[in-house]
């Protein structure tokens, strides 16, 4: 039961810390994306894909102890901060869940911007399309964000990156 809250402990623990809910989503769907057994459901959203579930559990581990979630007011908005608790960790030392290493992905994700790791899932929640068709749809769903050529051009090799990680 608690095997999908075990696997996005992981990722925390893994990630030490996650700044930003929306960033937080993003990695996880990209992760997803890439073979990583995240089961959370996606459906896409105003922000790109989006899951409810994932928002849940995440409630929930705050609410058990087991990550600590800071709320830090910008001058605008709130930004959150993940981490796991020293109970999380207690919690991660008797679970059996096993997860490829994710390391080099997660730190490739969390030195990107949330605005870039937007992109990226969105290409990524249309890669049923061929690539010029991900291309379009990107910027009709994404008119407001305004993404120029080169910013795809570093999406799609973000993407590969990922990608060839996953295999390694």
């Amino acid at each position: 039961m608690l095997e999908n809250h075990a696997r996005i402990m992981k990722f925390f623990s893994t990630a030490d810390e996650v700044v930003g809910r929306k960033k937080l989503q993003k990695m996880i769907y990209i992760l997803k994306k890439c073979d990583i057994p995240f089961e959370e459901k996606y459906e896409f959203h105003f922000y790109g894909p989006y899951s409810e579930e994932l928002t849940l559990r995440v409630e929930e581990l705050c609410n058990l102890g087991f990550i600590s979630e800071v709320k830090e007011d910008k001058s605008n908005y709130y930004q959150y901060r993940y981490r796991v608790t020293e109970q999380g960790e207690e919690f991660l030392n008797h679970s059996q869940v096993e997860l490829p290493p994710l390391e080099g992905m997660i730190n490739n994700m969390k030195g990107k911007s949330s605005r870039f790791l937007e992109l990226v899932s969105t290409m990524l929640y249309f890669d049923d399309l061929s690539k010029q068709e991900v291309e379009e749809k990107v910027q009709t769903v994404k008119k407001t964000q305004n993404y120029q050529e080169t910013e795809i051009v570093e999406a799609w090799d973000f993407i590969d990156n990922l990608r060839r990680q996953t295999l390694l």
